[in-house]
């Protein structure tokens, strides 16, 4: 079993450049670019140094061993295993579903509670999710507590946020961009340290899938353990940052205006931060760029998901072994890590017209993406199919950067994380339908090879609407283009580089600021 998070919100770059994504299954934690919307001071760097490096410390060492579980990457092999002895249309069509939707379900609240409660508590209950996951897997043996743990999976990878978002309430913004590396750094490690001493343990220690995640409980149970030592952040985005700017300027109005303080209690909350930027969401979607990766982030990150929660299966149908160190789950995780990690750095570095290629550049990939899926679908080579699906993933994360930096380099970074958590919890919805519709016991309940084949119906449906965008879009540009070519003066190929935070803003309705 695979689980990866997707953005919801945060502070970061790339590398050194603007987009830093922490890469999933843990490893593809991926961190939202929101520029900051001050300029920061330069005194920042001396303002106790050591206090700001100790917590950082800290706090990357804690996502570097929350990431270690050797037994994620077998998890499916293990419930399919003599020791859980489920068949493989229990797994696909009663167990797995549930992951979508428990992550659904908890994803707002857990959204909304990382910042009013300042983001430490949700990770202790992402670590306490984790303990109990590893219990079931360790004491549980019925269809309904397998699918108690994939309720609880839910919820660990909707507390994620949590730690996107964290880092970036103890340091101020001109720090976000360094804090950013580290935290990519360490999660990146401590997933591809998970996968290889989870195919170590099984491929050359011989140890059962019990074992594993008997290991994997003392991990996570260190986890929370360092997960309750975390500092306070004394700031946090929306809800805890209105209430002090609140009770600071509430006794200035008073004395303005006194007769006005009533009614402004009444009307406090249409003030709040987060109903101001919950109103400006209507006006992102009137942008062609934010709306064009939006609706990527939105269906294509669904399917990237639903192959990731399946693909375990397909492996275990296309070459079912008999032995546990047949079984090389966690060195192709490792492997699609590093390359992952590899291409979101590429990507940082492409230079190309953004605005008229864009949409070429995600058709292109995602008719590659299609291809892998029906290679997935239909070869009975296992390595083929190992192979196939670390490119699958990389192709992915090529994109993520690029997505994440075309979308937050526009907006403040309140509105940022909205849109994020929006575009997540979308692609949630249309997970879910897919799964209730396809994989779901209640539903078709269709078996692992003929959902990649939908997977594959569904990127290539995709490629086409994709294809016919990118044509609209290059015979506008061409057909608009003074003779002479001297409307690309101005036009000139681009990497992804910051925005800084003295940028031109452009007022919205309320007040709020689109950066131009």
């Amino acid at each position: 079993m695979v689980a990866e998070q997707p953005i919801i919100g945060g502070d970061g770059s790339d590398e050194e450049k603007n987009t830093e994504l922490p890469g999933v299954k843990d490893g593809d934690v991926e961190l939202a670019v929101c520029t900051p919307d001050a300029q920061p001071s330069a005194d920042v760097f001396q303002e106790e140094p050591r206090k700001w490096k100790f917590a950082i410390i800290v706090l990357c060492f804690y996502g570097f061993m929350a990431s270690i579980k050797p037994g994620e990457s077998f998890i499916t092999p293990n419930l399919l295993s003599v020791e859980k002895n489920f068949t493989r249309e229990q797994v696909t069509n009663e167990i797995t579903p549930v992951l979508t939707y428990s992550y659904m379900a908890v994803l707002v609240p857990t959204f909304l509670l990382t910042d009013f409660l300042r983001y430490k508590p949700v990770l202790i209950i992402q670590g306490v999710s984790q303990v109990i996951i590893w219990l079931i897997l360790l004491l549980g043996s019925t269809l309904l507590q397998m699918q108690l743990m994939e309720f609880f999976y839910g919820i660990t990878m909707a507390c994620r946020v949590a730690y996107s978002s964290y880092i970036f309430s103890l340091v101020s913004p001109v720090l976000y961009q360094r804090v950013a590396g580290y935290s990519r750094s360490a999660t990146l490690l401590g997933v591809f340290t998970s996968s290889v001493l989870g195919q170590l343990c099984v491929s050359l220690g011989n140890i059962t899938y019990y074992s594993l995640s008997a290991i994997s409980l003392g991990f996570v149970s260190f986890g929370l353990l360092l997960a309750s030592c975390l500092p306070w952040p004394k700031r946090s985005l929306f809800f805890n940052r209105s209430q002090e700017k609140e009770t600071a300027t509430k006794a200035e109005t008073d004395q303005i205006n006194p007769a006005q303080s009533g009614k402004s209690s009444k009307s406090k909350w249409k003030d709040s931060v987060l109903v101001q930027m919950l109103l400006e969401l209507k006006h992102v979607v009137k942008i062609p760029n934010l709306r064009l990766w939006s609706l990527w982030w939105i269906f294509n990150s669904t399917g990237y998901y639903l192959v990731l929660f399946y693909v375990h299966i397909l492996w275990n149908k296309v070459y079912p072994a008999t032995e546990s160190k047949h079984v090389y789950n966690g060195g192709v995780e490792a492997a699609s890590t590093l390359l992952s990690a590899l291409t979101s750095f590429i990507a940082g570095y492409t230079k190309i017209r953004w605005s008229v290629w864009s949409e070429l550049l995600i058709a292109t990939i995602t008719a590659l993406q299609a291809g892998l899926l029906l290679l997935m679908g239909n070869t009975t080579n296992i390595w083929v199919c190992y192979l196939a699906y670390v490119l699958f993933r990389s192709f992915y994360q090529f994109l993520v950067p690029i997505a994440t930096f075309q979308i937050a380099s526009s907006l403040t970074k309140e509105l940022c994380a909205l849109v994020f958590g929006m575009n997540t919890f979308l692609g949630i919805i249309l997970k879910s339908i897919i799964n209730l519709i396809f994989a779901d016991k209640r539903g078709l309940g269709l078996d692992v090879h003929k959902q990649f084949l939908v997977y594959f119906i569904y990127f290539t449906l995709l490629t086409v609407i994709y294809f016919i965008c990118a044509a609209v879009v290059l015979i506008r540009h061409f057909r608009n283009r003074p003779d002479g070519g001297e409307g690309l003066a101005n036009e000139v190929a681009t990497e992804l580089t910051p925005v800084g935070a003295s940028a031109e803003t452009e007022p919205l309705s309320n007040g709020k600021n689109i950066k131009s």
